[in-house]
């Protein structure tokens, strides 16, 4: 079997003495594995970066056999965001976010595509905070998590919606969440297409995707979030991008 796509490198593993498995997320094919050989010699190792985009080639006897690609460069992003810490950490984040949350060779475009928006925008500390939080609810709705921000859990109304069920995932307007502020979520304006946004309206959305991505992702498979981005937020913080974030609500 053999099939050609592209992709973002998402993480390099050495294997034995020459070789690596790389992790690469294509459009189509999903996030895909495979082997490369010479993978940490002197002509790859450039090319095998996290955030690099390639050409690959996979080729294996069978479907379900690991396989071997062969790999051409398309754009290497990586030594440019190496040289900039924050951009960096949001790499290292993005990248492990999807190694460990999406299913192996399973397709989802629209996660692709907002990925890529987001990588080309890590250069803007203005922007992709926002488009990270937005990245994340793409996550959960892609597979099958999604909130439902359309109306309000309480009153099935759309208007002044400001918080967020830990229970259903959906949508609770200012009035009705006013006596369990402690046990709901809050929603921050831009998830409800607001063009601003502040560091404590970031910090509301991490909070929020953060924790429907744990509980309902994560807890099935008996995992937790990555390092990485723990370590993003907490860069975020330090330079004040992003406000400390909430404790999460009392019950779920």
């Amino acid at each position: 079997m053999e099939w050609t796509s592209t992709g973002y490198v998402l993480s390099v593993k050495k294997h034995g003495e020459t070789s690596a498995i790389i992790d690469v997320l294509t459009r189509d094919r999903g996030r895909h594995a495979g082997l490369v050989r010479g993978g940490v010699g002197k002509r790859l190792r450039p090319v095998l970066q996290a955030g690099n985009k390639v050409q690959v080639t996979w080729h294996a006897r069978l479907s379900e056999y690991l396989g071997t690609y062969q790999v051409e460069a398309l754009s290497s992003r990586a030594a440019e965001i190496m040289e900039d810490r924050l951009m960096l950490t949001a790499l290292n984040a993005m990248s492990a976010m999807a190694k460990e949350t999406l299913p192996e060779r399973e397709a989802h475009p629209r996660v692709y595509d907002a990925f890529e928006i987001l990588l080309a925008n890590l250069e803007d500390p203005d922007i992709w905070p926002v488009l990270y939080v937005q990245w994340e609810a793409g996550l959960l709705q892609a597979l099958g998590y999604g909130l439902d921000l359309s109306t309000c859990a309480a009153t099935g109304t759309n208007d002044q919606l400001t918080h967020v069920s830990p229970r259903s995932g959906r949508a609770v307007s200012a009035s009705a969440a006013e006596p369990y502020l402690d046990k709901l979520l809050s929603l921050p304006a831009f998830m409800m297409g607001s063009p601003s946004a502040t560091p404590i309206d970031i910090a509301n959305g991490l909070a929020l995707t953060g924790y429907f991505l744990e509980t309902r992702l994560q807890w099935g498979v008996n995992r937790t979030l990555p390092e990485a981005r723990a370590q993003l937020i907490a860069r975020l913080v330090a330079d004040e991008l992003v406000a400390p974030l909430a404790p999460k609500p009392t019950e779920r």
